[in-house]
């Protein structure tokens, strides 16, 4: 039988798919990208903020239909929509057949065994559920990238934030299984390895009573094959001298950290819940431009949190003027049910927080515009993701950019690349975000 894998949401979602689909590849299914030559649909969902719920949903609907007017036989709803509205999904959504959690991953064969045979269910572990051993996953990244999800939940419980509500508190999954996993995944062709979780900082903390992450990224680069190890979602307050030395000792750790500090507003960040204060952060970003002078550093804001003001608005753009973050992405707050944030007052109107936002990316991209173009002249590696045939173009990715949301080196090359090949590059122009090389 055929299943249509279908991953909603973040990185941490991909993996979790894979893990997925490396479970029904035991059990001998097959998948296709097809759904109308699918027999079972496994939605992976996403409930994160509004959007991402509404488009969980939107997909399932559209499922549905073809559950009356096509081949398919059943609908698996996994993922955080299906642990954080349980009932909604089985009251509302007829369609679906079962429901797997987000701890419950190893018992998606079972949902589907079941759910072809019309058999309904819920498979819903309690929170505080050990990560078990994924099996050798399904690799959907096209091969040589891939995440390594190190942790699951989180302990920060920042006020807008219902992560911990559907996740849990912060459980970090045994340092042998990771490296078991990465050394497969290298084994299997993967080159670039990137790590996730709700916040990577903390690796460890739960299960060795101590900050590991230096640790795993010293063990990770041990491993043959892996070439390049990225590190997302470091917390700016748990960023330790430790971890900078590490990334800047270790030749394959790429100098990118991925920091999100929300906004630039002291009062703002206190209503946030968050531990950081613009003054820390400032010293932060000084400090690892002055141990890693190539770093590139990304981070994301929110727009229109209640409470926020002009005043704080003008702080947070200040702060984006001074610190000129080479990466940077801003979401309009959106308010979640059950977290603290959603009973505050003073609520900013939606079309504020839109107005916010845009002049936040605004100024932004003048920044980025800049800090591209005084990349010309430099020289980098960069990962070959695909080409241009007939205008003898590959295209390709730098440390400076990760899968899917940053941006794209175009190398002219006189001899043939293939995906997955690491190759320098000078830069010799730019367009807007994308970098323009030349093959060395």
């Amino acid at each position: 039988m055929k299943v249509f894998p279908v991953s909603l949401g973040c990185d941490k979602n991909s993996v979790d798919t894979e893990v997925m689909m490396g479970y029904l590849k035991e059990k001998g299914y097959e998948f296709t990208l097809d759904e109308n030559e699918a027999d079972i649909a496994l939605v992976n969902t996403c409930s994160f903020i509004n959007d991402a719920k509404e488009e969980s949903i939107n997909t399932i609907i559209e499922l549905g239909q073809l559950k009356e007017d096509g081949n398919l036989k059943a609908i698996v709803v996994a993922g955080c929509l299906g642990q954080r509205y349980t009932e909604d999904v089985r009251n509302e959504l007829p369609e679906v057949d079962a429901i797997v959690g987000i701890n419950s991953l190893d018992s998606v064969v079972e949902a589907v065994d079941k759910a072809v045979k019309g058999i309904k269910g819920e498979y819903i572990d309690p929170l505080d559920r050990k990560p078990v051993k994924n099996p050798e996953r399904v690799i959907t990244t096209g091969g040589y990238y891939d995440y390594l999800k190190i942790a699951e939940g989180c302990d920060k419980h920042c006020t807008y934030c219902a992560i911990p509500l559907f996740k849990g508190n912060y459980r970090s999954i045994p340092m042998e299984d990771l490296l078991e996993e990465a050394a497969n995944l290298a084994a299997r062709g993967v080159k670039e390895l990137i790590l996730v979780a709700q916040e990577t900082t903390v690796y460890g903390t739960d299960i060795y009573h101590k900050k590991s992450l230096p640790e795993l990224l010293h063990n990770l680069c041990k491993i043959d094959g892996l070439e390049i190890i990225r590190v997302l979602y470091l917390y700016p307050e748990e960023i330790s001298d430790e971890i900078i030395e590490t990334i800047k000792s270790e030749p394959k750790i790429a100098h990118y950290i991925d920091m999100p500090i929300q906004s630039g507003s002291n009062k703002i960040l206190k209503l946030m819940g968050r531990r950081t204060s613009r003054e820390q952060i400032y010293e932060l970003v000084a400090k690892l431009r002055e141990e890693i002078p190539d770093i590139c550093l990304r981070t994301t804001l929110i727009s229109g949190f209640p409470g926020e003001d002009e005043d704080a608005q003008l702080e947070t753009l200040g702060m984006v003027k001074d610190l000129r973050f080479d990466r940077l992405g801003v979401f309009a707050y959106s308010e979640e049910e059950g977290t603290p944030a959603a009973l505050l007052g003073d609520k900013v109107p939606e079309e504020v927080k839109e107005a916010r936002r845009d002049e936040i990316m605004s100024l932004q991209q003048q920044i980025s515009f800049e800090k591209t173009a005084e990349l010309v002249g430099n020289r980098m590696w960069a990962i070959i993701e695909g080409s241009i045939p007939e205008e003898n173009i590959y295209v390709g990715r730098t440390y400076r950019d990760i899968p899917d949301v940053d941006g794209y080196v175009f190398i002219d090359a006189d001899r043939e690349l293939l995906s997955g090949d690491i190759v320098e590059v000078e830069i010799k122009a730019t367009d807007e975000y994308d970098l323009i090389g030349g093959l060395l």
